[in-house]
């Protein structure tokens, strides 16, 4: 299977991104952690990746680590967790952070992730709490604030991460500061306003 891919980033926009592998163009899935590391258009990139088949889709998920990755296939073990609600626990929270709420039971914060229900959540404690020994559970506290502009291309980013489009909008708003240059930073402060409440 395809478990790596090297080539050029051509375009990107979370959570998709397209890179050019020798003429082929592979479009690839990520989380927003990964979008974040990611490098500008145009340049080189190396993503870990995972390939779903399905009977009616063919999709690639791309990883800037192989824990990330690793976590993503140890979620999708969990009954009820398919590949995109993978996707959008690790794009809602650093994988230290959710070590760290499953090993503290902390179920109201899974919650707040998006399509993770109280059920899917008390499963995930459940059943995630003795798979955890290689993840960092260090949490990282770097709260960014948030501009304008933006707000469009974060909110999309959020909704195509399975958030509804008024929970989105809600977040941006809760989100907002002065300090915010980037759609980028716009979506980062938004998921931590909503794992920190």
């Amino acid at each position: 299977m395809i478990g790596r891919i090297t080539g050029i980033i051509v375009s990107k926009v979370a959570p998709d991104v397209l890179v050019d592998v020798q003429g082929v163009g592979y479009e690839v899935l990520v989380s927003l952690g990964t979008f974040f590391d990611l490098p500008e258009v145009a340049e080189a990139v190396t993503l870990h990746t995972h390939f779903v088949v399905r009977e009616d889709a063919q999709l690639l998920f791309g990883f800037s680590s192989l824990q990330e990755r690793s976590l993503f296939r140890t979620l999708i073990k969990v009954n009820g967790v398919g590949p995109k609600m993978a996707l959008g626990i690790l794009s809602g929270m650093t994988a230290g952070e959710f070590a760290h709420a499953i090993r503290t039971n902390d179920v109201a914060t899974l919650v707040k992730l998006p399509g993770v229900g109280k059920k899917t959540a008390e499963r995930l404690v459940i059943e995630m709490r003795d798979r955890l020994d290689n993840i960092d559970v260090t949490v990282n506290a770097n709260v960014s604030d948030k501009r304008p502009d933006i707000q469009q291309e974060a909110e999309s980013a959020l909704i195509a991460l399975g958030y509804k489009p008024q929970d989105a909008a809600k977040m941006i708003s809760r989100a907002e500061g002065d300090q915010i240059t980037s759609a980028e930073q716009l979506i980062r402060a938004a998921l931590k306003s909503m794992v920190a409440k």
